[in-house]
């Protein structure tokens, strides 16, 4: 069964993409195609309670378990050994996916103290998107009073789209709670 977010797309987003991107090949047309939600637990003293409360938190908000990330080798300066326990990860894909962007969209984004928008700038050139939640009190999923320590975020919106432009208005389509430029806002 298809998610209301998959149906918007699929329905509305699909074709004011090809008309607006001036596409021709239905194929081009830029697609979410997943969401990596990782977190790293890097300065905690006691890292392996942090890993498993990130892993709890991570469950909680996606609805799917993630899977623990590892240090590939030591570095003595940030006192890590090599196989230890740095952080977690999940990959969202169907319609998890929708149903979390949706949710984070609609009622996570909103929830961030004084929020004015997410920076349009995080595109690393291929189309995708990352975004910093530095903790994960603005889920609606988690008990604030059952929270042990604050755990920060990077959602990773990866998309079909070969260029910036792409995902940009892929996801604005899609509404994507984007700032406003102010030199955008004092032109009109």
């Amino acid at each position: 069964m298809k998610t209301t977010m998959q149906k918007y797309y699929e329905e509305t987003v699909f074709e004011a993409l090809k008309k607006e991107l001036s596409l021709s090949n239905p194929h081009e047309v830029p697609a979410l195609e997943k969401i990596v939600v990782t977190t790293h637990c890097g300065k905690a003293t006691d890292r392996k309670q942090a890993v498993e409360d990130s892993v709890e938190e991570i469950a909680k908000i996606t609805g799917q378990k993630p899977s623990v990330s590892y240090a590939k080798k030591s570095v003595a300066n940030f006192k890590v050994r090599e196989g230890e326990a740095v952080g977690a990860r999940v990959t969202l894909r169907g319609n998890t996916m929708w149903e979390f962007l949706d949710r984070f969209i609609h009622v996570t984004a909103p929830n961030i103290r004084d929020f004015r928008g997410i920076s349009p700038k995080s595109f690393d050139g291929k189309g995708n998107y990352a975004v910093g939640i530095p903790d994960q009190s603005i889920f609606p999923e988690v008990e604030l009073d059952k929270i042990k320590r604050d755990i920060g975020f990077d959602l990773i919106f990866v998309t079909s789209a070969a260029t910036d432009d792409g995902g940009r208005a892929l996801l604005r389509a899609l509404g994507m709670p984007f700032r406003e430029n102010k030199q955008e806002e004092g032109a009109a």
